[in-house]
């Protein structure tokens, strides 16, 4: 187990480091129905890392290495294409960042909070950790990190319940926040949201390097030996 949940950590940092959720809940936080849309759109969120990483450990079921201790080779090549992938999200992402005195492009929903039901920020949050590419592709690749040791069925999804919780600490701490200081907590979540903006492209276009860096690394080193 402890092998599975080392594989997930940086995973884990990363996929919580997305603006698009944290700014989501800080801006239902300032609406009429901010009790139940906030942690709804994190239950969201949460909802489809873990399902996109139970899809990916079901379909890689028996991908753990082999007697020599290597992986299997659609692993290594599936880890590639991801490094590939992620290495075009940086690119674009970090073409997409404001100069200057510009302001950051925001998704239009952002705009409609104020008329959000409880089930449609549920389904929100679930898009933006399932559909949203950057953070598709990071939970595929981390799946795919546990389902490449040989720990049991259950370590492994006590990995990705790890990985679950991780992930979710970013959009979760504006509502810790929220509950916690009320009415005191907002000067924080507004500065918290402009920081976000201005930052968000930047930060996921070096976390997608690395991460691109590291799985086009792993597997070329795989399938080369």
């Amino acid at each position: 187990m402890g092998e599975a949940i080392g594989q997930i950590l940086s995973y884990g940092v990363a996929v919580a480091l997305s603006a698009f959720p944290i700014i989501g809940v800080v801006l239902m936080l300032a609406t009429p129905r901010a009790r139940s849309n906030g942690p709804a759109l994190l239950l969201g969120w949460a909802l489809g890392l873990a399902l996109v990483g139970t899809i990916v450990l079901l379909v890689s079921g028996g991908a753990g290495p082999s007697e020599q201790g290597e992986p299997a080779g659609w692993v290594s090549a599936l880890d590639l294409a991801l490094g590939v992938l992620l290495l075009w999200v940086a690119v674009r992402e970090w073409r997409g960042r404001p100069r200057g005195d510009q302001d950051a492009t925001l998704p239009k929903w952002m705009r409609t909070v104020d008329s959000f039901t409880p089930v449609k920020a549920l389904a929100v949050g679930t898009a933006l950790s399932a559909v949203n590419p950057k953070n598709l592709l990071l939970s595929i690749a981390a799946a795919s990190a546990i389902a490449r040791t040989d720990a049991s069925a259950g370590a492994q999804a006590a990995a990705l319940a790890v990985y679950v919780v991780l992930g979710s600490l970013g959009p979760g701490t504006p509502l810790v926040l929220y509950f916690a200081l009320k009415e005191r907590s907002q000067h924080i979540l507004d500065g918290l949201k402009v920081w976000m903006e201005r930052n968000n492209t930047v930060i996921m276009a070096v976390i997608c390097l690395l991460f691109a860096a590291k799985l086009m690394g792993d597997a070329i080193s795989d399938l080369s030996s």
